[in-house]
């Protein structure tokens, strides 16, 4: 594995699903393999989890982890070509990158979308230079468009969870008070579309995410129509695709609370964290017995790991 960035970059989903229960069962078992590796992990943005869950991942690995937050350890980095470079950046991705990949061995990088420019966050200009320039496999920690090692865990913990063979995934829109980006419901979408579930997706009109995503599912815009018989409920809010990056709505009616999920099947409660309570989701029903986001959470050391395992285990 040289990439991690889409589902198709994990292969077959049943056999990353059983990996993955593997590695929760002993993650001690590869402790070797990332013997004298180096894993560099570049935040372009700010983290808890997810720094905290690959770092961890790398760890049960055995590997040496370098951590670089571009905004406060290191020079600011331009990311477009053709620029003069007269300004508050002096150094640019193509030298920054390819150096980088002389001092590890597997680079991951986390750069959300700007809003700035639609064509430029959807063609993952900067994830990409990574790609192009490092000479190493290069790991999505959530990019512009994606967040694939949250979308792993998450369907890892409905594998978990379920109590049948094709359960019904909910995902719904939230409101929120801030514009943020497509990349968690993209890959969610992207991984429930391959996976073994009944998807449906709610939100108000106008939210519709992007084509090559939304393609071929199912989408309701009454969300308590979208509700009834759910097994699972995954509450993300996401900025308009159409009007790109805006917010359209703070409909609190849509907040996830204890009415809406009585329309369910008993359903689990989940979200990728971060979340805003009492606007995203209600306090009773993420402090409630069918709220899942603490072990969605704690498996996203199991996703980063199985991915990282793969990229050693190619490299021998």
């Amino acid at each position: 594995m040289r990439r991690y960035l889409t589902v198709d970059d994990i292969g077959d989903l049943s056999q990353a699903l059983k990996e993955a229960a593997e590695v929760k069962k002993n993650p001690y078992a590869w402790d070797t393999l990332g013997k004298n590796k180096t894993i560099v992990m570049i935040f372009f943005n700010s983290s808890l989890r997810t720094r905290l869950s690959t770092q961890k991942a790398a760890m049960n690995l055995g590997m040496n982890v370098i951590v670089l937050d571009v905004n406060n350890d290191g020079w600011k980095l331009e990311t477009e070509f053709g620029v003069v470079m007269d300004g508050d950046k002096p150094e640019h991705l193509r030298e920054a990158v390819p150096v980088i990949g002389r001092y590890c061995d597997i680079i991951a990088v986390r750069s959300f979308a700007s809003f700035e420019d639609k064509n430029a966050d959807y063609e993952e200009r900067i994830l990409n230079q990574f790609i192009e320039f490092s000479g190493v496999p290069v790991i999505s920690m959530e990019s512009a468009t994606r967040h694939p090692l949250q979308a792993f865990a998450d369907l890892f913990t409905i594998e978990e969870h379920k109590t049948k063979a094709k359960p019904k995934v909910v995902l719904t829109w939230a409101p929120h008070p801030r514009a943020l980006p497509q990349a968690v419901p993209n890959s969610f979408v992207e991984w429930m579309k391959e996976a073994d579930v009944e998807l449906v997706v709610t939100h108000p009109e106008g939210y519709e995410l992007a084509p090559e995503f939304s393609n071929g599912v199912t989408i309701e815009y009454d969300q308590k129509k979208a509700f009834e018989g759910a097994d699972f409920i995954y509450a993300k809010n996401w900025a308009s695709y159409n009007e790109y990056g805006k917010i359209l709505s703070k409909d609190m009616s849509w907040t996830v609370d204890e009415e809406k999920m009585a329309l369910t099947n008993n359903a689990k409660f989940m979200h990728c964290l971060p979340v805003r309570r009492n606007m995203i989701v209600t306090d009773a029903v993420i402090d409630s017995e069918n709220s899942i986001v603490v072990e969605e959470a704690a498996n996203r050391v199991v996703s980063a790991q199985v991915v990282i395992k793969r990229m050693l285990e190619s490299l021998k």
